[in-house]
């Protein structure tokens, strides 16, 4: 199970959010390029890295950041956050993105989002589907869409996505455990599908039951920033230890 340790983004500082609230603002580090090469030292092979600004505000906003981790790592950097046209997807590419998740565009753009996963395939475009309730979370978690989770995801695995991040909103930010039922009945009804659970991890014994999910990663956030889950724990799960 890949472990994907998550940077978010403000005025190109690291920070935290607590169930996506623009006003419960921690910064860790305003270094996030530091940030990243802690991970990639500890062996980690991946990243997480949301554009919060651009979340809020729809389009690319931060990926000068983007470009310096990109540029001072050898970590797969998973990016997202207000992408919402092929301009913003040029340049989160170009500036060194592995990966390019889109949530809100998927929902109100469905045309776009469908047109990405054609010309770029569907390894380098991943499903952000954020839930809030039992319905699709928009615009950087403010807005909720009519669009029901499970209906959602299984009309976009039937047009080719392969991977989904799946966040619980209730739960992220929270250390108060992941929402396990809900990616077991994914893991269930969508098998075929990448999952990448998140929100909420705290412990190690969060991590055994997403492993048992088999789901094919977990991003950890708070939990490191925090210091409840270290590194070199993290990395066991990353290389099967």
């Amino acid at each position: 199970m890949h472990i994907i340790p998550a940077i978010d983004l403000i005025d190109g500082k690291c920070v935290r959010l607590t169930q996506g609230d623009y006003n419960q603002k921690t910064i860790y580090n305003e270094d996030p390029l530091a940030v990243a090469r802690e991970f990639e030292a500890a062996g980690l092979t991946r990243l997480h890295v949301v554009d919060l600004d651009g979340a809020r505000g729809g389009g690319i906003v931060n990926h000068r950041v983007l470009e310096r981790i990109a540029g001072g790592t050898n970590l797969k950097i998973d990016w997202g956050g207000g992408m919402k046209s092929d301009e913003d997807l040029r340049i989160a590419f170009a500036a060194g993105a592995t990966q390019v998740t889109g949530g809100t565009i998927a929902v109100k753009q469905p045309e776009v989002f469908l047109g990405w996963l054609e010309r770029f395939g569907p390894e380098r475009i991943i499903l952000g589907t954020d839930v809030h309730g039992d319905k699709i979370a928009v615009s950087g978690w403010e807005e909720s869409s009519d669009r029901e989770l499970f209906e959602f995801l299984a009309d976009y695995v039937s047009r080719g996505v392969r991977y989904t991040i799946c966040t619980d909103v209730s739960k992220d930010g929270l250390l108060q455990g992941t929402a396990r039922e809900l990616y077991a009945r994914i893991r269930r009804e969508q098998p075929t599908v990448q999952l990448i659970a998140s929100g909420g991890v705290a412990t190690t014994a969060d991590l055994d039951a997403l492993l048992a999910l088999d789901c094919f990663g977990v991003i950890v956030g708070k939990a490191i920033y925090e210091g409840r889950i270290t590194l070199e724990e993290l990395v066991k799960y990353e290389h099967g230890n």
